[in-house]
């Protein structure tokens, strides 16, 4: 039991440490603060605290949180009027401006040790000297603006980043820094307003102007650019025009082209066959420079007759092989038709002259006789009693053209 008690009496001591020391040695720096500890004995800490869990020992250590996210000074916002400007042409402008601003990474502290971190009815130190420092920069460089310049996105942009320079260079010692110079919005006396419109107008007819001359220019470039391009597709065609009917008249007509020579099929083979060797090189070096072929040993008498000659050959060849081959047929016919008629009419002769004879009538009696049909029934009409039909012989000699 000594032992079981002895058990209990460390968990609860464990149990009661565990809930006690937080909150007597721990504290939390949340999301969006910076924590800055100071010490009663050694005073603030060089070290700006993380958010998370970090020491802090009652009674010892103090802990202040002030935020690290982006503040905001605003001036034309609903709860602030606009910041007025005097220009440098003595003209009253409101301007509305946002400027984001934060404490400097790893410089809280320092804001800690010279007690910008008191909070006044609800503001840090830092926050109304932020703002006090913003308001005085910006009037004084934004006064170097006329009021034309504020309708100028250039310039207005230009001084807005020198404005941010130099606005971080006074905040630097307050351990500050801007983020951004935000104008967004300039306005004007009511009667300036008019005016101003009338000036913005002319500012942008005159931007219109020179963009429509720009695109003047730019179209004349693209029209000039175009007309030569149409010019030199047309001379390009023109010349492919040339080169094409060139390789037309040299594939077709050949190099042997005179306009006075005989033009009838073969005459080129033959005026071919009559050139001298030196003509034949002088063709050869011409037709490979009209055909575009670099060895004119390639050249043959094909390239130099031309597919016209020598399909008129071709043709003509065939005319005259098919004349001749067409009479030879002819000729060969009626000889044949000849002498078939000269045979079939000896043989015809010969037949008739066998038909004649009596061997020859006893043949065609029997040839006639196998034709014959007889009644299968027979009648005695003959006087003598005797049916024709029965008289074989006198029936024979009938049939062999005999009485």
């Amino acid at each position: 039991m000594s032992t079981i008690k002895r058990i209990s009496q460390f968990i609860c001591i464990a149990a009661l440490t565990l809930l006690i020391a937080p909150t007597c040695f721990i504290s939390t720096v949340p999301l969006g603060y910076i924590g800055v500890r100071s010490s009663n004995f050694s005073g603030v800490n060089e070290t700006d605290l993380e958010p998370g869990w970090n020491l802090n020992v009652a009674s010892v250590h103090n802990i202040t949180l002030l935020p690290s996210r982006y503040l905001f000074l605003d001036y034309g916002s609903d709860n602030s009027q606009g910041l007025q400007i005097r220009t440098r042409d003595n003209n009253n402008v409101f301007v509305d401006i946002t400027v984001p601003y934060r404490i400097k990474p790893g410089e809280a502290h320092l804001i800690m040790k010279v007690g910008n971190h008191l909070m006044t009815n609800g503001t840090f130190g830092f926050q109304r000297q932020a703002a006090d420092v913003t308001v005085s920069v910006l009037r004084e460089d934004l006064a170097n603006l006329t009021s034309s310049d504020f309708y100028n996105t250039d310039k207005r942009l230009a001084v807005a980043t020198t404005t941010l320079d130099v606005l971080n260079k006074t905040l630097a010692p307050l351990h500050l820094e801007a983020q951004a110079v935000l104008v967004r919005a300039v306005t004007f006396r009511p009667e300036y307003e008019v005016q101003l419109q009338a000036i913005q107008l002319n500012e942008q007819n005159k931007l219109l102007d020179g963009a429509r001359q720009r695109v003047a220019q730019q179209q004349q470039e693209l029209d000039n650019f175009e007309l030569k391009t149409t010019a030199l597709a047309n001379a390009l065609q023109q010349d492919w025009v040339k080169k094409q009917a060139d390789l037309e008249r040299a594939y077709q007509v050949g190099f042997l082209f005179d306009p006075d020579a005989d033009r009838t099929p073969g005459a080129a083979r033959r005026q071919f066959a009559a050139l001298t060797e030196a003509d034949l090189d002088k063709l050869r070096e011409e037709a490979a420079r009209v055909l575009e072929i670099d060895d004119k040993a390639k050249i043959n008498e094909a390239y130099l007759l031309g597919i016209q000659n020598i399909s008129a050959e071709t043709l003509e060849y065939k005319q005259r092989v098919t004349a001749e081959a067409n009479g030879i047929s002819g000729r060969l016919k009626a000889e044949g038709e000849a002498d078939v008629a000269a045979v079939r009419g000896e043989f015809e002769t010969k037949i008739n002259a066998l038909l004649g004879s009596p061997a020859g009538r006893a043949y065609v009696a029997w040839k006639t006789a196998e034709n014959v049909t007889f009644s299968p029934t027979l009648t005695f009409q003959s006087r003598e009693g005797v049916p024709s039909v029965l008289r074989l012989r006198n029936f024979a000699l009938q049939f062999m053209g005999g009485g």
